[in-house]
This record gives structure tokens, sequence and C-alpha cells, in this order.
């Protein structure tokens, strides 16, 4: 199958400016992470039939029963994490690729993961066609992080998480900060903050509501049921 081909416009950077207004508006504050969704096209990252919907602030239907979360969601996880060049960052659901193009953008180094075999190898064709900074995707079970490449300053998990994985903490380092949602149906926002000492403290934060973070690669009927 061809690759999609992919453009950008006046058009669309005027959909992102209003996008930026309206993200100011509710209350995102921080600069660096207003200008990352200025410069990066959410466009490339929906499907092709939602593509006329891409800079609305609304969550949208991706490959395998996924969704890319809305454009708010996106950028207040983002400020939760006190993102800063060069700071190591763990993605636990690459999904799309879009949270992962912002961090990417901001001038983090990220690792993210994917559990689903086809948004893995999506986004993976997607960052090797558009740079977005260092960006390094994996096929792997967000559960148990990446300990090969840990500590790490900063975790960002993007599915709902009914309790914190332990693997996920122990490789957070000292003077990292994890920002995960969690709950069972909807879910707080938490940051996770560990000190120079070792010792963890949270903050919870709004409500919110993600697909579920589910634990192992994606199984063959899961695989079979995505479109």
């Amino acid at each position: 199958m061809p690759r999609r081909k992919l453009s950008d416009d006046y058009l669309h950077l005027g959909h992102r400016r209003r996008l930026v207004t309206a993200l100011r508006a509710r209350g995102i504050d921080h600069p660096p992470t207003l200008e990352a969704f200025g410069r990066v096209p959410r466009h490339w990252f929906v499907p092709r039939v939602h593509e006329a919907r891409a800079y609305e602030d609304r969550a949208l239907p991706i490959a395998r029963g996924q969704t890319i979360s809305q454009p708010y969601t996106v950028a207040y996880q983002t400020s939760l994490l006190r993102p800063a060049p060069r700071l190591k960052v763990l993605e636990v659901g690459t999904g799309s690729g879009y949270q992962a193009a912002i961090l990417g953008t901001l001038g983090m180094r990220v690792f993210t993961l994917e559990r689903h075999e086809a948004l893995y190898q999506s986004a993976r064709t997607l960052f090797a066609d558009r740079r977005f900074g260092d960006v390094r995707c994996f096929l792997r079970d967000g559960f148990r992080g990446l300990p090969a490449h840990s500590p790490f300053d900063r975790i960002l998990v993007t599915a709902g998480a009914e309790t914190v994985p332990p693997a996920l903490l122990e490789q957070l380092g000292r003077g990292g900060v994890m920002v995960i949602p969690v709950g069972r149906e909807g879910q707080v926002m938490r940051r996770i903050t560990r000190a120079d000492d070792g010792t963890l403290s949270e903050e919870d934060f709004g409500q919110f509501r993600f697909v579920p973070f589910l634990e192992g690669l994606a199984t063959e009927y899961e695989r079979r049921e995505g479109p």
C-alpha cells in the first residue's frame, strides 16, 4: 500500500493558530507547549476520513478501537509533565503518535511504547518520514516499561490505569515526574514526583476519560476486532 501523502499549508496553519488560542483560553499557559501545538500538524495523525475535524478540540477514533486524545488533554498532560529539552521521557501508549510528536518538538528524548503492532508500524513510518526531534518507537508491553533504557526523567501514560504499574515507578529516576490517569471508569490525572532522596509524592488533578491501560501485547482477537 502506498504511503499517505502528507501536506501542510496556510489553511492548516490557521487551524493550528485557532487551536492554540482555544487551549490558552482553557488555561494552558505553558508557552513552549503552546508553541509545539502550533508546529505539529495534527491532521497527519488522524485517519483521512476524519482529517477535516483534526483541529477540533475532541478525541477522534484511530485504528484498533483506540483514539487520539483531544488536544486539551494532550496539552494538559504535557504541561503537568514539566517538559524541558533533553529530558528523557518514556511515553506509554503511542497510539497515533501525536503526543510523542509534541514531546519531541519540545526537545525531549522520547521513548514511546505501543502494544498494537499496526499502530506501532504506522507511527514508526510517520516518524521516519517527518522528523519531530528524537523519537524512538518500540512494540512493547507498557506495564513493563523499558527497563533497558531507564531511569527516565519523565514518564507519561496515555491510557487509563486502574493502579500505577510498579515497574513504571521503578523506572522513574530521582527528580523525575510521572503523569498517569488512574481509575476504572473515569480517571483522575495523577502526577507522581520522585524527590532527590528517592521518596515519592502524589498530586491529583482533574477528571478525564481514557481508553483502558491493558497489559501485554495486543492479542490476535484484538487485532481482528480492530478496523
